[in-house]
């Protein structure tokens, strides 16, 4: 089961070449991220702000297939491709929403860290159990 974020490409995320540029596939991965822990009470911000756990990136993959353009809009899956003490691979599957083409797959690697003492943590057991319910195989 994933958890599905519709996002259109802006403008300003075009680069000169007509295509969205590709780093900002990275900041909607994040913000996919962010819908994705809206299933923890609270939501990311909670988790940041009062919680003061984060996930940051430790290791990033990504693969594109086709381009996406100014107005394009992009379904962005995410779904748990594994799931450790401390850490989860979360995978983003990126389709364009008019003809359903295949754009690209991330898989972002997390480490659950203290912000405060910027340290590895075990998940906590709400974001396990989200994770848990959200992994694809």
């Amino acid at each position: 089961m994933s958890v599905v974020y519709r996002r259109a490409v802006r403008f300003e995320e075009v680069d000169a070449a007509g295509i969205a540029f590709f780093a900002r596939f990275f900041n909607w991965c994040h913000e996919a991220m962010e819908r994705f822990f809206d299933g923890v009470p609270g939501g990311y911000v909670d988790l940041i702000t009062r919680r003061r756990i984060g996930f940051p990136a430790v290791h990033l993959t990504a693969d594109w297939k086709t381009p996406l353009r100014y107005g394009d809009v992009a379904n962005i899956e995410t779904a748990v491709a594994k799931l450790g003490t401390t850490s989860a691979t979360l995978r983003y599957v990126l389709t364009r929403e008019s003809d359903g083409a295949h754009v690209a797959t991330i898989e972002h690697v997390t480490v659950a860290t203290n912000l405060d003492t910027m340290t590895k943590l075990p998940l906590p057991d709400d974001c396990r159990a989200l994770l848990e319910l959200h992994r694809s195989t």
